[in-house]
C-alpha cells in the first residue's frame, strides 16, 4: 500500500512538472513576438524618409547672370552668387531704381540728386545710411568696401572711379544705366531692361516686372489715342543761356516718349540751336527742362514765355509751355512713369482730366 502511495505521488509530481514547464513555454511565447516586432521596425523606414520628402527646399534661385557695360559701352557678363548687400547707388535713377524695388535696405551711401526722392519712396529712403549732395571718390567708395555699385556711366570716367574693370577685380560688381551715355539713340526699352537687370539681380523680378507694365500701359494707352490724330508740333529743350537752347531730339528718352506718344518732333536731334530755328519750326508745344537748383521749375517756363525773341511762338500764345523734370527725360529709370504722364497729357490735355 505504501508503495502504490509513493507510485502515486511520483506520477503526480511527475505530472506537474509538465504542465509547469508547459506554461513555462507559454509565457515565452509573447516575449519572442515583442522581439519580433522590435525587428520588424526598420520596415517603418519608408515613412520617414516621406517626412524628410516634406522639409523645405533650398533657396536655388542664384545665380543669375545679367548683361552690363564698362565705360566704353562694350558689353560685360555679370554672375551674382547672391543678392548684393552693401550698394552705393549714384544719380537720380539708380537711388530710385532701388528705392522702387524696395531695396532701400540694401543701400548704404547714395548722392547726386537733381530733384528730392518722391514721397512714395521715402520709407525706402529713411533705410538708407547717408544721402550726401557730392558722389564719393575712388579712396572713399574703396573705404567703404562695397559689393555693387550702381550708377550711370560718367561715373566711370578716368577722373572719377575709373572703369568697372578696377571694380570687378576687387569683387565688386558694377550697373550702368543703358541710357546714361552707353545706348545711343536712348530707348524706353532700356529703362525697362535696366529695371528688370536690378530685379534678377536682387531677385525682384515681380517687382520689376509690375513697374514695366504700368509703364508700357500708359504709352499704349496713348498710342491708341493717337493713331487716328494729327501729329502734334513738338520741342523738348533746355535753357542752357540767353537765347541758346539745347534740344531733346528722338534720340533722347524724353523725345522717345513724345514720338512714341505720337509727337512729331520739329527739331529732330539732340544739340543747340538758337531762337531763329525754334521760330522757323514753330512748335505747338514746348517742354522746357528744370533740375537741381540751376534751373528752378517756374524759372523755366518763364524763360521761354518771358523770352522777346519768342514771342511769336504758337506754344506761348495758347499757354502749352511745360516744365518737364530732368530726371524724366535723361537715364530717367522709374521717373520714365512720371515723364511718360507729364509728356502725354502737355500733348493731349484732354486726357489728363
Amino acid at each position: 500500500m505504501k508503495k502504490k502511495i509513493l507510485s502515486l505521488l511520483l506520477v503526480l509530481a511527475l505530472m506537474m512538472s509538465v504542465v509547469g514547464c508547459q506554461k513555462a513555454e507559454e509565457k515565452d511565447v509573447p516575449s519572442q513576438k515583442v522581439e519580433t516586432k522590435a525587428e520588424e521596425k526598420p520596415a517603418e523606414a519608408p515613412q520617414e524618409e516621406e517626412k524628410s520628402e516634406e522639409e523645405p527646399v533650398a533657396d536655388d534661385y542664384y545665380p543669375v547672370t545679367i548683361t552690363t557695360y564698362n565705360y566704353n559701352g562694350e558689353a560685360i557678363e555679370e554672375t551674382f552668387e547672391k543678392a548684393p548687400e552693401k550698394v552705393i547707388a549714384i544719380y537720380q535713377s539708380s537711388l530710385e531704381n532701388m528705392l522702387a524695388l524696395g531695396l532701400g535696405d540694401r543701400i548704404i551711401y547714395s548722392a547726386g540728386l537733381d530733384v528730392d526722392v518722391k514721397a512714395e519712396w521715402q520709407d525706402e529712403l529713411a533705410k538708407i545710411g547717408t544721402l550726401a549732395d557730392k558722389a564719393p571718390d575712388k579712396e572713399a567708395v574703396l573705404d567703404m568696401e562695397p559689393d555693387m555699385i550702381v550708377s550711370w556711366s560718367s561715373y566711370f570716367g578716368e577722373k572719377k572711379l575709373g572703369d568697372v574693370d578696377f571694380w570687378h577685380e576687387r569683387d565688386i560688381k558694377t550697373y550702368i544705366m543703358q541710357n546714361s551715355g552707353i545706348k545711343r539713340p536712348n530707348k524706353l526699352e532700356y529703362e525697362y531692361e535696366d529695371i528688370m537687370n536690378l530685379g534678377i539681380i536682387f531677385n525682384k523680378v515681380d517687382e520689376a516686372k509690375a513697374l514695366i507694365d504700368a509703364m508700357q500701359s500708359d504709352i499704349e494707352a496713348a498710342q491708341d489715342y493717337t493713331k487716328d490724330k494729327e501729329k502734334v508740333k513738338t520741342v523738348i529743350m533746355e535753357v542752357e543761356k540767353e537765347n541758346q537752347f539745347r534740344n531733346y531730339g528722338g534720340d533722347s528718352i524724353g523725345g522717345n516718349i513724345a514720338e512714341l506718344a505720337g509727337a512729331d518732333l520739329v527739331i529732330p536731334l539732340n544739340g543747340s540751336f538758337g531762337p531763329e530755328e525754334l521760330i522757323e519750326n514753330d512748335p505747338d508745344v514746348i517742354f522746357t527742362v528744370y533740375f537741381d537748383d540751376t534751373i528752378l521749375e517756374d524759372e523755366s517756363v518763364k524763360l521761354i514765355t518771358e523770352n522777346p525773341a519768342l514771342q511769336s511762338l504758337s506754344a506761348i500764345k495758347n499757354g502749352r509751355v511745360h516744365a518737364i523734370m530732368l530726371s524724366e527725360v535723361y537715364a530717367s529709370g522709374v521717373r520714365t512713369a512720371d515723364g511718360i504722364k507729364s509728356i502725354v497729357s502737355g500733348l493731349y490735355p484732354e486726357l489728363a482730366k
